[in-house]
């Protein structure tokens, strides 16, 4: 890669420190679990709660399709126009603007958009996955909106999106999409042995064991970004359950390391921002802590693993025989 090339990769890798933006985060996280919540309340159980998640768009982060009666909605969080933005299948929309405001405005302004649609829902009216769990409606204390932080923190996602997915094609056992959880606020990306898993321990703060319990219900390798730890948020990897030499495995890049506090892999973000080839950076940090869990778990990664490149050379071919067709 040149020095132009080099720097150009680094520049789509956006600098957001922690410290600048945490009251935002905080408010976000709180809209973040009301969207989330709807979505929960109307999408029917996907293994691992991954019917609750978000994902990341062109715009911002999307619920996709959510069945209701006999149609579906959507809702989006669109961080270009900064808005909020629900449309139904027969043709109605309703917004509500992102901007300073308190999370109790933003969660009666949610709801009555959906009222106005005619999609009743009833959700859990208070936070999970967090120490304080201020009912919605009487959260005043998270008001603080900056739209600048906030784009800066999609332009972060949606690179972290890509990565990921392109790393999460390499597997062909039991993997999650590439989606973004509302309770922790991260985006993961899940890795499946194909075994079950002893019963998670639980303990996440407002949140019942048996959430824990049904989200690692099978031997996993997961990773992901969170916008927290470090000074420009943290990419992470843990195993559950975690095999004997997991943590001693070695792992790159340099500047990633064992959390015993936090039982997993982290790499810094602005390590990976700041490397001379972010992506490669990112996917050696993936892999080598992947191959942690694989390893020490003994998975069968010949069963599991493939080159999605596999149907390259048919594909060229296929696509002169429809030409010679048409």
């Amino acid at each position: 890669m040149t020095g132009e090339h080099e720097a150009g990769a680094r520049s789509t890798w956006p600098a957001l420190r922690v410290a600048d933006w945490t009251a935002t985060r905080d408010t976000l996280h709180m809209w973040m679990q009301i969207v989330g919540k709807i979505r929960l309340a109307h999408a029917p159980l996907l293994n691992h709660w991954w019917q609750v998640t978000s994902y990341v768009s062109p715009r911002g982060l999307t619920t996709s399709a959510i069945p209701c009666r006999s149609g579906v909605f959507d809702i989006e969080f669109d961080f270009v126009d900064h808005r909020l933005v629900v449309r139904a299948s027969d043709g109605g929309v309703r917004t509500v603007a992102l901007e300073p405001k308190p999370v109790a405005d933003f969660y009666h302004e949610t709801m009555q958009a959906l009222r106005e649609l005619g999609i009743p829902t009833k959700i859990q009216p208070s936070p999970n996955e967090v120490e304080e769990a201020i009912p919605f409606a009487e959260d005043y204390r998270h008001d603080t909106y900056d739209p600048n932080a906030v784009h800066l923190f999609w332009r972060q996602l949606l690179q972290a999106d890509r990565v990921l997915g392109e790393f999460r094609s390499f597997y062909v056992g039991k993997v999650s999409p590439v989606h973004f959880f509302w309770g922790a606020m991260d985006l993961a990306c899940t890795r499946f042995s194909g075994r079950a898993a002893p019963p998670h321990p639980g303990g996440a703060p407002n949140c019942g064991d048996w959430v824990m319990a049904e989200g690692y219900s099978r031997e996993l390798s997961s990773c992901g970004f969170w916008p927290g730890g470090g000074e420009e948020g943290a990419f992470y990897a843990y195993a559950y359950p975690e095999p004997d030499g997991f943590a001693d495995h070695p792992i790159a890049p340099r500047e990633a390391f064992y959390s015993k506090d936090n039982g997993q892999f982290l790499l810094p973000y602005e390590a990976v921002r700041t490397a001379d080839n972010p992506d490669r950076a990112l996917v050696s940090f993936l892999q080598t802590t992947y191959e942690a869990a694989a390893v020490h778990g003994r998975w069968d990664r010949a069963a599991l693993e493939d080159d999605p490149d596999r149907w390259a050379p048919q594909r060229p071919r296929h696509r002169r025989q429809q030409g010679q067709e048409g």
